[in-house]
């Protein structure tokens, strides 16, 4: 015979799956006891409601297993919250049971407790990034640090005395577009010192010039391949995978080395430096007294050459062949003191450019407005200079021929100062100059005092300080001004219809909030 027990008792037996056992007293079956009261049924608790210290000495107490062992689930889409919350075995079922027992009320959720916050400890800062186009105007007036993750090598130095210009010297033998590390570099700074004469013409030797720790190396073709090929093809042999750790781990610990040598320039501080593209050996100087001198720098390049050739700061120069190269090397006769010195111009100026079509051809201008035009009267590249006068140097006083080409003109006699000059990088004759005012003029050199096209490319009469001419497409300038904003022109669209209104650029940009002094 089966005996009727609470609703909620029998459905976590069926839900559940637990095993239950009745208690026997002397071998007598269940079904010979007593069977309880229908009141008493109703009043007494399920087990699962039923407290932990809670003792009855009923002999059909039904008693449960251990909550977490023999659980049996069953298909049953009538399982309720309820019936799960109470197998959980969790320490508060009593306790939530009893409240669905008495009316159902909601819980509230405990608390989370707060983290205690250090005491005395400095809240992090955070970091913003400066951004020209989108940031306010004032957010650039505090310090701005550099992000190293956006370059892949950095380096800095101070020098002895402030500069204003400097001028890489093109390599030799190691070419353009260099991408393996270690890298080095040659360039000419003119200082601006305290006192005249000990303003100097310095060569700068740089090498060892490593990555930023951390950057990522260019990947080799090998790599490349195998990354486009996929993982079944990568093919990396044990020799090629220690030689690329061991270079890695040789650019990691080289230091770099900086060399130099000095030549006195006793005209006064340094206004603009500028190497002959076809000679090297050639820096031409524009100094504060309005002075222009030409050194010939060619003994320390071959002095600096000999010392990096005979170097064993990297592992690959440490072979017999190039100490015996470097020891072998001669040094060509080193000249202190500039070999063309030029007085002709009324006052001190900035602009200077050397012409990449014409060897020899150079182009000066100063704060009056005035412009000469430089031509070699010998040759010039060091091929010719050999063939001609083997290993003696030609450069002396009678080197260059200067004529004064053009004086101040048009619309801007008030404030004539010629800030920049930039030669065609495709044609021989034409030249382009940076002007006080907004002025921006086009020259051909076969014309003399005359300019081809005349701009007043800032309307509001802010100066040009400096042009750029760009060297792969030959139609197209660049300028910055004292405004802060730089543009790029299409000189074929240069003459505006309307000479009262200043011609379009192809683009402006506003990033800069300071006069810009190079491009």
């Amino acid at each position: 015979s089966h005996r009727s027990v609470d609703n909620n008792a029998t459905q976590h037996k069926q839900t559940m799956g637990k095993k239950s056992k009745r208690s026997k007293s002397d071998g007598a079956s269940a079904t010979d006891s007593a069977a309880p009261s229908r009141e008493e049924e109703v009043r007494r608790p399920a087990p699962a409601l039923r407290t932990n210290d809670a003792t009855t000495d009923e002999s059909d107490n039904l008693q449960t297993e251990d909550p977490y062992e023999d659980i049996y689930e069953e298909e049953d889409d009538d399982v309720s919250y309820e019936d799960v919350y109470e197998s959980s075995g969790d320490e508060d079922d009593d306790e939530y049971m009893e409240e669905m027992a008495g009316g159902g009320t909601e819980t509230k959720p405990k608390a989370i407790p707060e983290i205690p916050s250090q005491d005395g400890a400095c809240p992090p800062s955070k970091i913003q990034t400066w951004n020209p186009f989108t940031s306010p105007a004032d957010a650039s007036n505090g310090p701005l640090e550099m992000d190293e993750t956006a370059y892949k090598m950095h380096h800095a130095l101070t020098p002895e005395w402030p500069s204003l210009t400097l001028d890489i010297v093109p390599d030799r033998t190691l070419g353009e577009n260099r991408t393996r590390f270690p890298h080095v570099v040659t360039m000419a700074v003119g200082s601006q010192a305290d006192k005249k004469n000990n303003n100097k013409l310095t060569i700068l030797r740089m090498s060892d010039l490593s990555r930023i720790p951390g950057s990522k190396r260019e990947k080799t073709e090998k790599e490349l391949d195998d990354e486009m090929l996929g993982e079944e093809w990568k093919h990396e042999d044990e020799d090629d995978s220690e030689s690329s750790s061991d270079e890695e781990e040789e650019e990691e610990e080289l230091d770099a080395v900086l060399e130099h040598y000095s030549f006195p320039h006793t005209s006064g501080g340094i206004n603009r430096v500028r190497v002959c593209p076809h000679n090297t050996d050639v820096v031409g100087v524009w100094s504060e007294s309005g002075v222009v001198s030409l050194y010939d720098v060619g003994g320390a390049i071959d002095v600096l050459d000999r010392s990096s050739m005979g170097s064993n700061n990297t592992k690959k120069e440490k072979d017999s062949n190039n100490t015996n190269a470097a020891a072998n090397m001669s040094v060509r006769k080193m000249r202190k003191d500039p070999f063309f010195v030029y007085s002709g111009h009324s006052t001190e100026g900035y602009a200077l450019d050397w012409s990449r079509v014409t060897p020899g051809r150079l182009a000066t201008a100063d704060c009056d407005g005035n412009i000469h035009i430089w031509n070699a009267s010998h040759p010039v590249t060091p091929n010719d200079i050999v063939a001609k006068y083997k290993n003696n140097s030609p450069w002396g006083n009678s080197s260059f021929e200067v004529k004064p080409t053009y004086a101040p003109h048009g619309d801007n006699l008030d404030n004539p100062s010629v800030e920049d000059l930039q030669w065609s990088p495709s044609e021989a004759t034409v030249l382009a100059s940076a002007e006080c005012g907004g002025f921006v003029r086009i020259y051909d050199v076969r014309c003399p005092n005359k300019a081809m096209i005349s701009n007043k490319i800032h309307g509001s009469g802010a100066d040009v300080n400096v042009i750029s001419w760009n060297r792969l497409v030959g139609n197209l300038l660049a300028s910055g001004g004292d405004d802060g904003s730089f543009c790029v022109w299409d000189l074929r669209n240069f003459q505006s219809p309307d000479p009262s209104q200043p011609p379009k650029p192809l683009a402006r940009f506003h990033s800069h909030r300071t006069p810009i002094t190079s491009l």
